[in-house]
C-alpha cells in the first residue's frame, strides 16, 4: 500500500490528523508547563483549564441551555443503560424502551433490571427494506418514568431522524454515533449520552447532558460513579477520570468549530453518505437493505450479491488502504462508518475500489449492471 489509509471502523474510529498532532505536540510539554498531559492532576489549576475549556467549546457547539449540566463520565453506553433507569425511574417505575435495533435492544434487556421496562418494538418494512414506523404511531405510556430511544443504530445501519414531541415525557437518546454530527435542539431532551469514540474523541470518556430538574431522583442502590447528581456536585470528578481522553475530547471540540461548527460538519456529512447510497443505489451488486427514509449518514452496512467475495474485499480493500470494512458480526456482511473524521478523498477512494471490484467480479452476473 503506497497512498494513505481510511479506517472505516465503528469505533473507536478515526480521529482527525490535526487533532492528533496536536495531542503530539503537547504530549512531553503542556503549553510550557513542563509536565505531560498526561502527568496532570485531575484537580489541578492546570487541568481544570483543559476540562472548563470543553465544557465551554461543547456547550457553544451544541447551544446547550444553562439549565442543562454537561457530565463527563466512564463506562461507555452500556454503562448508562444501567444509570439511566437508575437515575430516573426510582424504585421499579415504568419506563418505556423503544427498540429499532441492536444497541436499543441492549439498553433496554439491561434497564429491565432496573425498571419495569415496556419495549416498544417500533421496526418495520417499507418496500421490503428496513423502516421505522412515525413516532405518532409509538404506544407511549402516560405513566413512564422516561422514553428511551436510539436515534442511529451503528450496526443496523437504521437512523431516526424525527424529532421527538411527547410533551411533558422525559425523552432518553443514546446519541453514541451521532452526537456533534449536525446541529441538535437539545431542549427535546432530557437526558442525551454518547460514548466518545466516534465523533467526541478516544473512547474512555461519556458524555451525559442532563436538564437540571431530573437530578435528585435517583435510587438508593445506585452506585455513586454512576450518579448524576453526585457527577455535576463534583464537576465530573468525583474520582480521577480518564484525563487524557478528557483533553482530547477538548481538542476534538476545538477541531469542530475550526470546521466551521456543527452546520457545517452536517452539510459534509450529507454529502459523504449520498454519493456511497447513490453508488449502491445505480449498482445491485452491492445491497444495502435500509429504506432511503431511515438511512444513516453515519454507518452504512452493505452486501454483497455474492456473498463468497466478502473475504477477498476486505483483503483488496485493505491493500489499497480501505480499513475496518468489515459488519459486525451480528449481521456480517460490510459497513462503511462515516464519521465527522472521514474526509471526502476516503468516501471518494472507497467508491472507486467499489466501482473497480464490481467490473472485475461481478460483470458476469446481468444483476450487476446499473439500473
Amino acid at each position: 500500500m503506497t497512498g494513505p489509509l481510511f479506517n472505516f471502523g465503528a469505533g473507536p474510529a478515526l480521529l482527525p490528523p490535526a487533532v492528533l498532532k496536536r495531542a503530539q505536540q503537547q504530549l512531553l510539554d503542556w503549553q510550557g508547563c513542563g509536565l505531560s498531559v498526561l502527568e496532570l492532576g485531575h484537580r489541578s489549576e492546570l487541568f481544570q483549564q483543559i476540562t472548563q475549556a470543553a465544557e465551554r467549546d461543547l456547550r457553544d457547539l451544541l447551544a446547550i441551555p444553562k439549565e442543562y449540566r454537561v457530565l463527563f463520565m466512564q463506562g461507555g453506553a452500556r454503562g448508562q443503560f444501567a444509570a439511566v433507569p437508575l437515575n430516573l425511574s426510582g424504585q421499579g417505575r415504568q419506563a418505556d424502551y423503544i427498540e429499532s435495533g441492536y444497541w436499543s435492544r441492549c439498553a433496554a434487556l439491561e434497564g429491565e433490571k432496573y425498571c419495569t421496562a415496556k419495549i416498544i418494538d417500533v421496526r418495520c418494512q417499507r418496500e421490503g427494506l428496513s423502516a421505522i414506523k412515525p413516532m405518532s404511531e409509538w404506544p407511549i405510556s402516560d405513566q413512564a418514568a422516561f422514553i428511551h430511544y436510539c436515534p442511529n443504530e451503528t450496526i443496523n445501519g437504521v437512523a431516526i431522524d424525527e424529532v421527538p414531541d411527547f410533551g411533558e415525557r422525559v425523552v432518553v437518546a443514546d446519541m453514541s454515533s451521532t452526537l456533534l454530527s449536525r446541529p441538535i435542539e437539545i431542549k427535546r431532551f432530557g437526558v442525551i449520552y454518547a460514548c466518545a469514540q466516534k465523533n467526541i474523541g478516544p473512547a474512555g470518556i461519556t458524555l451525559v447532558i442532563i436538564r437540571d430538574d431530573l437530578l435528585g431522583r435517583a435510587d438508593q442502590a445506585l452506585p455513586s460513579i454512576l450518579n448524576y447528581t453526585l457527577m455535576a456536585q463534583s464537576h465530573s470528578l468525583y474520582n480521577t477520570p480518564p484525563t487524557f481522553a478528557w483533553y482530547c475530547c477538548g481538542l476534538m471540540f476545538q477541531w469542530l468549530k475550526a470546521q466551521g461548527g456543527l452546520a457545517a460538519i452536517a452539510l459534509r456529512n450529507q454529502q459523504k453518505a449520498a454519493k456511497l447510497y447513490e453508488f449502491m443505489d445505480a449498482h445491485p451488486f452491492y445491497i444495502n437493505r435500509v429504506h432511503p427514509a431511515h438511512r444513516s449518514l453515519m454507518n452504512i452496512p452493505f452486501w454483497l450479491l455474492q456473498s463468497d467475495l466478502v473475504d477477498l474485499f476486505l483483503q483488496q480493500a485493505q491493500g489499497v488502504g480501505l480499513y475496518a470494512l468489515k459488519g459486525h458480526q451480528v449481521v456480517g456482511g460490510l459497513r462503511a462508518s462515516l464519521y465527522n473524521a472521514m474526509p471526502f478523498a476516503g468516501v471518494n477512494t472507497l467508491v472507486d475500489f467499489m466501482s473497480a471490484f464490481l467490473q472485475h467480479y461481478g460483470s458476469a452476473n446481468p444483476q450487476c449492471g446499473g439500473r
